[in-house]
């Protein structure tokens, strides 16, 4: 066999490794850049501020060029956006789990509810600041209508909750819609201050002062119950 024949044989290996390293689909390529450029956003946003990032920033934390950015993405506000679905949904995912997995008993279900929504939060700095820092500021100044939307998420969540908590209330669903809106600004502002602090107060006293609100609902909305009963 010569030297040439050889060369050939070897050739159609040589292609054979190439396409098994590129053996993905374009739009599989494409979903990871995406993927990366979250991943980077999430980085930059929650470090740094969303106002303080540029597009050239993330690109360089995904090691991508910002070809690769505006393939995905019109502009920062949209890879915020979609970032924050991201982290709200996680976020959600956690604080239902807790509950559903707490007993039926209503105050360790606010206390389950409670302590996951808190301990997600310390445990992900970044997105804390996202959350509950970054996406406020770009919803004022962006007029992001989705995020505030999103953010009412939370109410239905804790209407959900109520509901869960109390199956026989006596109380208009409008009535508790109102409570749950509420209840869901309450802990946003204790959230965002303990985020902007740096979590400078341990997570009992934060854990405590969410509670009152939801405790005091429950003994209030159970006692209104009892009274009725009782005539």
């Amino acid at each position: 066999m010569t030297e040439q024949q050889n060369t050939e044989e070897q050739q159609p290996a040589k292609s054979s490794k190439e396409r098994q390293f590129k053996g993905l689909s374009l739009t599989e390529r494409k979903q990871l850049r995406r993927e990366k450029l979250i991943e980077a956003g999430i980085e930059a946003y929650g470090t740094h501020g969303f106002f303080s990032v540029t597009v050239k920033d993330i690109c360089n934390e995904a090691k991508l060029t910002e070809r690769y950015f505006y393939e995905s993405f019109k502009k920062s506000e949209n890879l915020f956006q979609t970032i924050f679905l991201k982290l709200i949904d996680e976020l959600q995912q956690n604080v239902m789990q807790a509950i559903m997995q707490a007993s039926s008993d209503p105050k360790k279900m606010i206390e389950s509810g409670l302590t996951a929504l808190l301990t997600t939060l310390k445990d992900n700095p970044r997105m804390a600041r996202i959350i509950y820092i970054d996406a406020m500021l770009v919803q004022e100044l962006h007029n992001q209508a989705t995020i505030q939307e999103t953010m009412t998420r939370f109410d239905r969540m804790i209407h959900a909750f109520v509901m869960l908590m109390m199956p026989n209330i006596d109380r208009s669903e409008r009535e508790i819609s109102l409570v749950a809106t509420g209840l869901n600004g309450y802990v946003t502002q204790i959230a965002i201050r303990w985020v902007v602090s740096g979590f400078k107060q341990s997570m009992d006293e934060v854990l405590s002062s969410c509670s009152i609100v939801f405790l005091s609902l429950l003994q209030t909305f159970s006692g209104n119950e009892l009274a009725a009963k009782k005539n």
